[in-house]
C-alpha cells in the first residue's frame, strides 16, 4: 500500500489534485466495469441448445 500512495503523490506532484483524481476516477469506472460484467454474466442464458 505504501507504494501505492508513492505512486499517486508522484503522479500529483506541482499540479494539483486533477491528475490524481482523474486516476481514481477512470479506476473506478474500469473497476465497476469488470464488476458489472462479473455480476451480470452469471445472469446469461446458456441454454440455446434448441
Amino acid at each position: 500500500m505504501p507504494h501505492t500512495v508513492a505512486l499517486i503523490a508522484a503522479a500529483s506532484e506541482g499540479q494539483g489534485p486533477g491528475n490524481t483524481i482523474r486516476i481514481v476516477l477512470i479506476v473506478s469506472l474500469v473497476g465497476a466495469a469488470l464488476l458489472a460484467w462479473f455480476l451480470l454474466r452469471g445472469y446469461r442464458n446458456d441454454d440455446n441448445n434448441d
